[in-house]
């Protein structure tokens, strides 16, 4: 990667939080700058504006081209060549497929859901009825 990208994630789910310390820990992926969306969002409420919702998955930013959700987790995934760490290899297998991604991301996303509901924490951090929790 020659670019910087922006990972944005959700900081309160275990889940997102563990997969972006793997991330800045052990993916060698230099290019690759890692954001707590609920610690940012000022940028969550302008990327929720623009119609995406870190509810609806993480977002990454690559020159000035938007993914999110499972087409985000893809592509991170299709970069790492080398992980440091076999959980990170295990996930950079099972999501550099398009087609498993698809298929398991609503998993991801309901297992998101109940973390966080059990936490007692809220699941949208942004929403069209409140920018900012």
């Amino acid at each position: 990667m020659s670019v910087k990208s922006l990972f944005i994630y959700d900081g309160e789910c275990p889940f997102c939080n563990h997969f972006a310390q793997l991330l800045e820990l052990k993916s060698s992926l230099t290019e690759l700058e890692i954001l707590d969306g609920r610690k940012n969002l000022a940028l969550l409420s302008q990327l929720y504006n623009q119609g995406y919702d870190l509810n609806k998955g993480a977002i990454l930013i690559k020159d000035e081209k938007i993914m999110h959700g499972a087409d985000a987790i893809n592509w991170i995934c299709s970069e790492i060549k080398e992980p440091s760490d076999s959980l990170l290899e295990v996930l950079r297998i099972i999501f550099t497929s398009n087609k498993r991604t698809n298929f398991l991301f609503p998993f991801l996303l309901w297992g998101r859901r109940l973390s966080l509901t059990l936490k007692g924490k809220v699941w949208q951090p942004v929403s069209e009825n409140s920018q900012y929790y």
